[in-house]
């Protein structure tokens, strides 16, 4: 009897300890982590100025982006790969917007800040071609907001930036296309935030 239960025991201790075991073993393996998101631009958007220097974020329809919405963007390199974050808030509520990066700094007229960034170029411009205009030559944001007017838009591409190629982010009027013949278009260009990635 005492040979039984000593080996029940033994045979009790035993299993807990491999349990014991295979429980401490991926906690001790290292977890890969992303990249923090480094700020790059943050502003209160505002009207574009009569002449002169313009602010760093415009709203070119205050109707559907206010003056004083505001907006931030982010963005990190790790293995090739660059992922790029943009927060909105006090946008209109529930609503869907398109966004990508643009490749030159936001100016009075919401055509100043140029084309869409692309990793691989479009010999033609405007790019409406998909094997350019897609989300992964591109940077698109698009995202939709919550009840209060907030979101966040992420994308994250096989690629990064050429340095001084990438710098505005804009808010359009609609997610963006994939349609033929005008894949990458997403309606009116809403606000600019200038962000030099």
């Amino acid at each position: 009897m005492r040979t039984n239960v000593a080996a029940l025991v033994g045979a009790v201790l035993l299993a807990g300890g491999l349990a014991a075991c295979s429980s401490e073993a991926p906690s001790s393996a290292p977890q890969p982590t992303a990249p923090a998101i480094k700020p790059v631009a943050e502003t209160a958007v505002a009207a574009p100025a009569a002449s002169g220097e313009q602010p760093k974020g415009l709203t070119y329809d205050a109707k559907r982006i206010p003056v004083g919405a505001q907006i931030s963007t982010g963005s990190s390199v790790a293995n090739g790969q660059t992922t790029v974050e943009l927060k909105v808030a006090g946008l209109l509520p529930n609503t869907k917007y398109g966004s990508h990066v643009h490749t030159k700094p936001c100016g009075a007229k919401p055509a100043d800040s140029g084309p869409h960034y692309q990793n691989e170029k479009d010999p033609v411009s405007p790019s409406v071609d998909a094997k350019y205009a897609n989300a992964q030559n591109e940077i698109w944001l698009d995202f939709t907001t919550d009840a209060q007017g907030a979101a966040t838009g992420t994308a994250t591409v096989n690629w990064e930036f050429r340095q001084g190629e990438a710098n505005a982010v804009i808010i359009h009027a609609t997610h963006s296309s994939t349609e033929h013949g005008k894949a990458g278009t997403a309606g009116d260009r809403l606000a600019c935030l200038t962000a030099q990635f």
